[in-house]
């Protein structure tokens, strides 16, 4: 069984979103408290956080941030706020994907589903190999030569697609639908986001990124 970590003030929401997902065989960790939400994930095996953004003492964005530095676990926020910078201020904090509310049954379950997909098999292999790279489906991360990086759910399967197909310019629109796997109202802009975080973390270890990871102007993106 699964297990998702749900993260909100509010008890009747917690209580809603655990009403939606456990009759898909989910098992919920309800908790009102970011900081008492870090250290469960630091001793419970968890597959997805649902993470609220309005909470008092640690708000969302901070936990999220906390939550990064020790885990990838794949992050969906629970939002109110509807503004384009909250929400690149969500992924930026390092969150896969958010969902606005109010939100009803069918987009939750759809998104959380996705998500929970990408898990890998028992006895699956677990390392997909590109030539000099390595990427690793269970921890999402991705080593080339002696450099390794740790990645969210979201850029793992945007940069994931893009090196499986060198040279193919893929739209905002196709990166989307690979790393979403689902209808989704997000703005496609938001590829935008996690192509920019993943430059970043690929500059910071040391990987030639500007040799491999192109913008086509106007388009999208490729891999070199």
């Amino acid at each position: 069984m699964q297990t998702a970590l749900l993260i909100d003030d509010e008890q009747r929401m917690l209580d809603l979103v655990e009403l939606f997902l456990r009759p898909q065989g989910i098992k919920c960790i309800k908790e009102s408290s970011g900081k008492n939400a870090i250290e469960i994930l630091k001793k419970e095996k968890v597959h997805i956080v649902l993470l609220d953004v309005m909470m008092p003492g640690m708000d969302g964005w901070e936990v999220c941030n906390a939550i990064r530095e020790f885990s990838n676990v794949p992050i969906i926020m629970l939002t109110a706020r509807t503004d384009k910078k909250d929400t690149v201020k969500g992924l930026n904090s390092g969150a896969d994907d958010y969902i606005t509310k109010p939100f009803d049954e069918s987009e939750l379950v759809a998104r959380v589903h996705a998500i929970l997909r990408r898990f890998p098999e028992e006895g699956k292999e677990l390392n997909i190999y590109y030539n000099d790279f390595t990427l690793d489906i269970e921890r999402y991360s991705i080593q080339y030569l002696n450099l390794k990086v740790q990645l969210t759910l979201k850029e793992f399967f945007i940069l994931k697609a893009l090196i499986s197909r060198p040279n193919k310019t893929y739209t905002r629109e196709e990166l989307l639908d690979l790393a979403w796997e689902y209808e989704t109202e997000t703005d496609i802009r938001t590829v935008d986001s996690h192509i920019r975080n993943l430059r970043d973390k690929l500059k910071k270890a040391g990987f030639p990124t500007d040799e491999f990871l192109k913008t086509a102007w106007g388009i999208g993106y490729k891999w070199n």
